[in-house]
């Protein structure tokens, strides 16, 4: 299974590959949601996208709504933010995000998440 990551914070991403790859996944990584929306146009069998909320030339929230708007409309997301609030929470729900993971957060958590949305898909 190949999982797309979104973020622009470096150690987010190393972290989140290094679980990931562990898990058995492939993992393709990116900074901002446009680099995210072009390997989406491109790559072939994208099962999940992990996406950070605050990220330069396009935000989380943006990119779930253009995904949930245009072709990927079914692709699992989840959202992995420092941002620790119901309203971001449920904002990003709103939009069509499979699930929330807070930053930092916890690897067996990440993996369980990942595991409850493939199980819901």
């Amino acid at each position: 299974m190949k999982i797309l990551i979104c973020d622009d914070d470096p150690m987010t991403l190393r972290a989140l590959e290094f679980q990931l790859i562990k898990d058995g996944y492939e993992v393709i990584k990116t900074v901002n949601g446009r680099e995210a929306i072009k390997i989406l146009d491109t790559a072939e069998n994208i099962d999940l996208l992990m996406v950070d909320i605050h990220m330069p030339m396009m935000s989380g929230f943006e990119l779930v709504t253009y995904i949930r708007d245009n072709k990927q409309s079914n692709m699992p997301i989840i959202v992995v933010s420092k941002v620790n609030s119901n309203d971001s929470v449920n904002e990003a729900l709103e939009l069509g995000a499979n699930g929330y993971l807070t930053k930092p957060f916890n690897l067996d958590e990440l993996s369980n998440k990942i595991k409850e949305v493939f199980k819901n898909k």
